[in-house]
C-alpha cells in the first residue's frame, strides 16, 4: 500500500512540525523491525521535545535524530531516483550502519535496525509504504519469496542455456563419443528424491533413471533396417498376448524423434522382425522343430552384414531386437553373434537357458491387447476395501507350476482363494474374468510353459497386486523398477503356503502395494501416440540403458 505523506507546515512552527513528521516517519521505519519498545521511546521523545520544556540533553539527542533521519530519507530518495538498483545497495547499507553506530550512546540504539538496513540488499523498497504491525512478517516474507523467485528464474534460464550448450556439443560428437559422454553423465547423476512426473518408490534409483531418460530423449538415434519381406518383417501384430513386439515395432517405425535415416548418426540399429509372425509363417504344426525359424533369422543377419558395414563394425553389439513370443530366444541360436552380442528384448527372460543374458538383454513386459483400436480399455479397478477375494487365477494348466497351484488351491477348496482351470460358465455369468481381477486383492501370475506371463501386466491394468510364481524369471524392466514396491514374488516350492504368505502381509503394506500398482500403471500402457514414460519409452530406455552399461 503506497501512501503519500504530505507535511503540513505552519508559518509559526515550520521547523518543529517538519521535524515532528520526520521523527514520526522514523518511528514507522523502526516499527518495521517489530521493536515496539523502540517505537514507544521515539514517541516519548517526540512528546518530550515538543510538549515540554526541553533540557540540553534531550535537545542534543533530538538534533542527532534529525541528522540520522534526514540522511535516511536522503538515501531512500537516492535509492529510488538517482542510483541504479544494482549499484546502490551495499553503499546504502554501509552508510546506514555507520550512522547508526555513531549513535551508540543514545537510549534508542537497536541492532534490529541494522537488520532492517541490510534488508535493502534484497531490493526491498518501501519509501511510500506503511506496513501494519500484523502484516510486517507477511510483507518481508513476500518480498523474500519474490526475490527468490527472480533468482530461481534466472538460475533456471542459466541452466537451460548451459544444457543447450551441452546439447549442441552432443550433436558434434560421434555416436561412440556421445555414448561415452552419456555414460559418464549417468554415473555422476545429480541426486533426485522426487519428481512431478515420477513416483520415487517405484524405482531402483530414480536419480540414475531420470538422468538416463533425459539423455535418451535428447541424444538417442536409431536406424531401422528396411530390408526384410512381410509378414515376418515390418508387419506388427497388435492383438493378443504377443502384442508387445508388434506395438513396439509400429511405434518405433512411426517415430520421428528417435529414428534416423542416416546410419552414420545412429547409436543403435533395430532388426524389425516379429517372432510371432515368424512362427505363423514358418512353423510346421506339431513338428516341434524350431530350427527353420532360427535358420531364417540367421540368413537375414548374414545378408545385412554382407550388405552394410554396421554389423561387422561391432559384431552386432549395437543392434537390438524385440520378441515377445515364447520362442523368441530360440530364434537366435543359429547365429552366434546374434545370440551373444545383440541386445534382445524378450518376454521369455530366463537366464537359466543361457540365451537371455542379464545386464545386456531386456525383460520385455508381455501385454494382452484385446482391442487394438482401444488398447487402454478396461483400465482401473476397485479400491482396496472393495476387493473381497484374497487371490484369483483362471487359465490353462500347462507347465510345471499351474497343476501344483490347482492341486493345493483349486476346486473352490477355499472361499478366499478363487483358483480355476478355466473360469466356469456359471461363475463367469455372475462375474467376468476382468471383474474377478478388479475385485481381488492379489492376482496370481504363475508361469506356463515359459517363465513369463501376460497376467502380470493385466494385474497392473486392473490395479490388482500381482503375485509372481516363476523361479529364474528376470522381472520386466527390472534394471529400472523395484518390483518389491508393487508386487509379491513367491517361490514355486512355497505354493502350499500361498494363503499363509498372503495373509501375513499387513493391511497397511497391502494398501501401499496396491497404491504403487496404480502409480506404476502408466509405465505399462501402450498409447497410440506415445507419451513420456509410457511402455514404448520405457522399453526403449532399457535398451539404451543396457547399451550404455556395456561401455
Amino acid at each position: 500500500m503506497n501512501i503519500n505523506i504530505h507535511f503540513i507546515v505552519t508559518q509559526r512552527k515550520k521547523i518543529h512540525m517538519t521535524s515532528n513528521h520526520l521523527v514520526f516517519a522514523f518511528g514507522i521505519t523502526i516499527f518495521l523491525t517489530q521493536q515496539k519498545q523502540i517505537v514507544l521511546i521515539i514517541m516519548e521523545l517526540s512528546c518530550r521535545c515538543f510538549g515540554h520544556k526541553i533540557v540540553s540533553y534531550w535537545r542534543r539527542l533530538f538534533l542527532l535524530l534529525i541528522f540520522t533521519v534526514s540522511w535516511f530519507v536522503l538515501q531512500i530518495f537516492v535509492h529510488n531516483y538517482v542510483i541504479p538498483p544494482n549499484k546502490h545497495l551495499h553503499f546504502f547499507s554501509r552508510q546506514t550502519n555507520s550512522l547508526w553506530y555513531r549513535s551508540s550512546n543514545s537510549t534508542i540504539r537497536s541492532n534490529e535496525f541494522l537488520k532492517g538496513a541490510i534488508l535493502q540488499e534484497a531490493h526491498l523498497t518501501f519509501p511510500y509504504s506503511v506496513v501494519s504491525p500484523n502484516s510486517t512478517n507477511k510483507f518481508v516474507q513476500s518480498v523474500s519469496v519474490e526475490q527468490d523467485s527472480v533468482d530461481n528464474r534466472a538460475q533456471r534460464k542459466k541452466d537451460k542455456n548451459v544444457a543447450s550448450d551441452k546439447q549442441t556439443d552432443m550433436r558434434l560428437l560421434s555416436p561412440t563419443e556421445a555414448l561415452v559422454y552419456a555414460k559418464k553423465e549417468i554415473d555422476h547423476a545429480t541426486f533426485v528424491n522426487q519428481d512431478p512426473n515420477l513416483y520415487a518408490p517405484l524405482f531402483r534409483n530414480i536419480s540414475v533413471f531420470k538422468r538416463s531418460y533425459e539423455l535418451m530423449e535428447t541424444t538417442l538415434k536409431v536406424y531401422i533396417y528396411r530390408d526384410g519381406a512381410r509378414p515376418v518383417f515390418h508387419k506388427p501384430s497388435l492383438k493378443g498376448i504377443y502384442a508387445s513386439e508388434g506395438w513396439f515395432m509400429k511405434l518405433m517405425e512411426e517415430n520421428k524423434q528417435f529414428v534416423t535415416k542416416d546410419p552414420d548418426r545412429a547409436h543403435l540399429f533395430y532388426l524389425p522382425y516379429s517372432a510371432h509372425q515368424l512362427e505363423v509363417a514358418l512353423y510346421v504344426p506339431e513338428s516341434r522343430d524350431l530350427k527353420p525359424l532360427s535358420i531364417f533369422l540367421r540368413d537375414y543377419v548374414n545378408k545385412i552384414a554382407a550388405k552394410y558395414p554396421f554389423w561387422n563394425r561391432t559384431h552386432g553389439s549395437d543392434h537390438f531386437l524385440v520378441a515377445c513370443h515364447d520362442w523368441g530366444p530360440y530364434t537366435v541360436t543359429e547365429h552366434k553373434e546374434l545370440a551373444r552380442n545383440t541386445i534382445k528384448a524378450l518376454c521369455n527372460a530366463d537366464p537359466s537357458e543361457r540365451i537371455f543374458i542379464a545386464g545386456r538383454d531386456i525383460s520385455l513386459p508381455e501385454t494382452t491387447i484385446r482391442e487394438p483400436r482401444r488398447p487402454l480399455r478396461y483400465l482401473g479397478g476397485n479400491r482396496a476395501s472393495l476387493r473381497p477375494i484374497l487371490a484369483f487365477f483362471a487359465g490353462g494348466m500347462h507347465g510345471r507350476v499351474r497343476p501344483t497351484l490347482l492341486q493345493y488351491w483349486g476346486g473352490e477348496k477355499d472361499e478366499d482363494m478363487k483358483i480355476y482351470k478355466h473360469l466356469p460358465l456359471r461363475v463367469s455369468k455372475k462375474m467376468t474374468y476382468i471383474q474377478h481381477m478388479k475385485s481381488s486383492k492379489y492376482c496370481l501370475c504363475p508361469m506356463g510353459y515359459e517363465v513369463n506371463s501376460p497376467r502380470i501386466v493385466e494385474a497392473i491394468y486392473y490395479e490388482c497386486v500381482p503375485v509372481i510364481i516363476a523361479d529364474n524369471f528376470v522381472l520386466p524392466l527390472s534394471e529400472v523398477f523395484d518390483w518389491s514396491a508393487f508386487s509379491v514374488v513367491v517361490a514355486e516350492k512355497d505354493i502350499p503356503r500361498l494363503k499363509e504368505i498372503l495373509l501375513s502381509i499387513p493391511m497397511r503394506k497391502y494398501v501401499a502395494l496396491q497404491n504403487n500398482v496404480k502409480m506404476v500403471q502408466k509405465h505399462f500402457l501402450w498409447n497410440p501416440k506415445p507419451k513420456s514414460y509410457d511402455l514404448f519409452h520405457m522399453i526403449l530406455h532399457s535398451i539404451w540403458f543396457n547399451k550404455l552399461n556395456q561401455i
